[in-house]
């Protein structure tokens, strides 16, 4: 049975990426829950998908102190989150104003995971750029690690497993049976983003994925006869 993991909280309930939005999938009884963290322009881990506030300010040129109260900071979300798998994406794209090819925000990720210490979690890192999730493991390898993609090829399958990766993170849409088997025979899991349809989460799971990264876990915990 594949887990149910929700999207930035149960997002399609509460706004995303909040405390709310956490408190609530964990109530919903999901599996895992996804997020999304970055930095201030003060060095504070802070949980937002965009890197541009909703009135065009970019996160990484603001201080904690000036952000919306309702973005926690990391260590809030992981506190709203405790009872869950909790899968980070660490954001880090060359292409938004915040990108640093040294991964400072993936070594504060890092830093945060291990003061929390061994009983904490359990978690999972991840990221599209692949350079990012290759220094987590390098840097910690006790912590797992998977590489987000769009495609699910056999690229990403070898790729992926040869860098010693846990899992690959496919855009579901792209996902088919042989490559779901694919994945397993390389001993890597496979967890979809982002599914809100229950049929097709029906038939995902069908084949064996190990985890559904949605908007809608309570529907999906649903169509899984989990409710």
């Amino acid at each position: 049975m594949a887990d149910v993991i929700a999207h930035r909280g149960a997002s399609r309930r509460a706004p995303e990426n909040t405390v709310a939005a956490f408190q609530l999938a964990v109530e919903l009884g999901s599996d895992g829950v996804e997020l999304d963290a970055r930095r201030t322009r003060d060095g504070v881990l802070v949980v937002h998908h965009d890197a541009f506030l909703s009135d065009g300010r970019p996160i990484v040129e603001t201080s904690l102190r000036d952000l919306p109260s309702h973005v926690p900071t990391l260590g809030a979300a992981l506190d709203a989150c405790r009872g869950t798998t909790v899968n980070i994406e660490i954001k880090n794209s060359d292409v938004e104003p915040d990108f640093d090819p040294a991964d400072q925000v993936a070594i504060e990720v890092l830093a945060e995971l291990a003061e929390r210490g061994p009983d904490s979690g359990p978690w999972l890192i991840s990221s599209f750029r692949l350079a990012t999730v290759d220094r987590c493991r390098a840097l910690a390898p006790d912590v797992p690690t998977a590489w987000l993609v769009v495609q699910l090829d056999e690229a990403a399958v070898t790729t992926s497993a040869e860098r010693g990766h846990v899992a690959v993170h496919p855009w579901e849409a792209s996902v088919m049976a042989p490559m779901v088997e694919r994945c397993h025979d390389a001993g890597l899991a496979v967890n979809v983003w982002t599914c809100d349809d229950p049929a097709r989460a029906i038939e995902l799971d069908g084949w064996g994925v190990d985890g559904i990264v949605t908007d809608v876990p309570d529907l999906i915990l649903e169509a899984l006869g989990r409710s």
